[in-house]
């Protein structure tokens, strides 16, 4: 698992971000029996850096924690089916890895979310990993059931790293 990161606002955390970042990534990818090494590339930036990219993207002008930018088309959630004519789109001609998409975090909304909540900053930072992971394995939260199935999903994968609400 290769996570590629771009910290745009120095937060300065008491954690590393970027290990947290690839733990929860590969905890992902394993709960979804991901069959390939991938690759995801994140930027942690700010609240007006992403409601210029919400606005830009989704035509929402707000802020928003994080933002998911897929790169593979799922035909179903967390089904890693790979077609040949499809490979060279989805697949790193360098190191064969698959790049599944780009994560955006708001490192704003982290420490306001993580007060909010009364949990640790890193929790709040795992928490939003692990959500936008599930987008990039084709997960959507638009049904109450879809919401649910997420989200038992992302307490799974943080559970499993020890991530808990301290």
């Amino acid at each position: 698992m290769t996570v590629y990161m771009e910290d745009e606002v120095g937060a300065g955390w008491a954690f590393d971000p970027e290990e947290t970042a690839r733990q929860v990534c590969q905890a992902a990818l394993e709960l979804e029996n991901c069959p390939y090494e991938a690759a995801v590339a994140l930027v942690l930036t700010d609240n007006a850096g992403i409601r210029e990219l919400n606005r830009q993207y989704r035509g929402i002008d707000q802020e928003t924690d994080v933002l998911s930018f897929p790169n593979v088309d799922f035909r179903e959630e967390g089904v890693f089916q790979i077609e040949e004519d499809r490979e060279a789109d989805y697949f790193d001609p360098d190191t064969g890895e698959l790049i599944l998409g780009d994560i955006m975090i708001s490192v704003d909304k982290v420490q306001e979310q993580a007060r909010k909540y009364g949990h640790g900053i890193r929790r709040e930072f795992a928490f939003l990993v692990a959500h936008s992971m599930l987008h990039l394995c084709g997960y959507d939260h638009m049904e109450a059931q879809q919401a649910k199935d997420m989200e038992e999903r992302q307490e799974e994968i943080l559970a499993g790293l020890g991530i808990t609400r301290d």
